[in-house]
């Protein structure tokens, strides 16, 4: 009857380290909860910089590269090239894709 209680008493112990165990490791592994702020307004500009229209058409090889005139569709920026006065038209978007390109004779 004591080899009873004996097996009895160690399958007991056996089963509270267990669980003791069972507990600490899932306690280990908590999951943090963390709050992160959420920003909605706009990083990016929602029209071309006149300053990269300029840089984007003495890229394309123009000198002397000014903006002459900037509206809500087009920026346009005016210069000379190799050959005379030359013009490039961007769209008044971000990233400032060329719209056209073309020579322009004084009046």
């Amino acid at each position: 009857m004591s080899s009873l209680f004996a097996k009895a008493g160690i399958a007991a112990l056996m089963a509270l380290g267990a669980v003791s165990t069972v507990a600490s490791t899932a306690s280990a592994g908590d999951l943090p909860m963390k709050v992160r702020e959420v920003r909605y307004d706009p990083h990016a500009p929602r029209t071309c910089s006149p300053v990269l229209a300029v840089q984007k058409a003495r890229y394309d090889g123009m000198r002397y590269a000014h903006i002459a005139d900037m509206s809500a569709r087009r920026v346009v920026v005016e210069g000379r090239n190799h050959r005379g006065p030359d013009r490039i038209v961007f769209a008044n978007v971000p990233g400032c894709p060329r719209w056209h390109r073309g020579e322009f004779h004084v009046q």
